[in-house]
């Protein structure tokens, strides 16, 4: 006997052999979570900690300040509400804040472009095929390691005391050097060339950002007769110029929140006369020294939107001068 097969399987999904299809195929348990909801669990599960640390280190502080910072906190009393106190104090009624404010600013105006020029050169020779280059880099790196130290600064005070290895070098030539860190008109300088001092972590960034440039352009500038200040103004800095800008952010805001040299360098007091009063060091000041913690959350609101507005205005003024890939 023939058995067409059309026949025996029916000629819809009710034949015979989809129904015994179906019996065989296990049926999917809507109460059971599927593969990619367990990997999704899994994922979650891992990022507990970060979650845990985002909540409990930043969310939670972040809003306590902003409550304190409209408050009257000493620590030892309950706050008590005062509003807008706290800020119309700061602007007003504080010129040691305004001070701190102007030596900070001075402070970042000079010290990151200096140390961002002085990575980028270190940079160039660097990538120019230097023997050793391994070496090199190690060694200018490790001062950003150690530059923001407790023990850098303790020594850079050494360094620039009246009768410090500066002074002593000096002496030799028949120079007689002032003392560096007593005398205003000295005194943030040193903390400047501290922080140029302290290159290292730009220098490798601009080290990986030349590393990416093609060597075909080069060759091609070379064959259309281009020198060396023509390649690097026309070829380099261009396509260096992302890298530039994310090394002037990071600067920038490590800058503004400058605190241990200077908390070192003068002893905690910003001195001599306020000239080393940076910023968060006078923060520091109104909320450990002085245990105004309700003025210091405000100070520290005030730092948190200076820095926001200073990155939003490099991100608005890059679009004029960085140049990425694709453009």
């Amino acid at each position: 006997m023939i058995i067409d097969d059309t026949e025996w399987a029916g000629r819809g999904p009710a034949g015979p052999v989809a129904r015994l299809a179906g019996r065989l195929t296990p049926r999917p348990n809507p109460s059971r979570p599927s593969r990619g909801q367990q990997e999704n669990a899994a994922g979650y599960l891992f990022l507990l900690p970060w979650f845990a640390g985002l909540l409990l280190i930043t969310l939670i502080p972040l809003g306590a300040s902003l409550y304190l910072s409209f408050t009257d906190y000493s620590i030892l009393q309950p706050p008590g509400w005062i509003g807008l106190e706290n800020y119309r104090r700061m602007f007003f009624d504080d010129p040691r804040l305004l001070k701190s404010l102007a030596v900070t600013v001075i402070y970042v105006v000079v010290s990151v472009p200096l140390s961002l020029i002085f990575a980028l050169v270190l940079a160039l020779v660097l990538d120019s095929g230097l023997r050793g280059l391994t070496f090199y880099r190690a060694v200018y790196y490790l001062p950003s390691l150690l530059g923001s130290s407790v023990a850098i600064a303790i020594l850079w005070r050494q360094v620039f005391g009246a009768d410090g290895l500066l002074n002593g070098l000096l002496g030799v030539v028949g120079i007689q050097g002032p003392a560096w860190i007593t005398d205003p008109d000295y005194s943030l300088s040193t903390l400047i060339v501290l922080h140029i001092w302290s290159f290292g972590s730009p220098m490798i960034i601009f080290l990986a950002g030349l590393r990416q440039i093609p060597t075909e352009l080069y060759e091609a500038a070379r064959v259309d007769g281009a020198g060396t200040w023509s390649r690097l103004f026309r070829i380099t800095i261009p396509l260096l110029t992302p890298v530039i800008f994310f090394n002037l952010v990071l600067q920038m805001i490590g800058a503004f929140q400058s605190f241990t040299g200077a908390f070192i360098v003068s002893g905690g007091s910003g001195g001599p006369a306020d000239s080393t009063l940076f910023y968060s060091l006078y923060l520091y000041e109104r909320a450990f020294t002085n245990f105004d913690m309700g003025y210091a959350s405000a100070m520290a609101w005030v730092l948190l939107l200076i820095i926001a507005a200073m990155t939003g205005l490099n991100f608005l003024v890059g679009r004029k001068w960085v140049f990425y890939g694709d453009q």
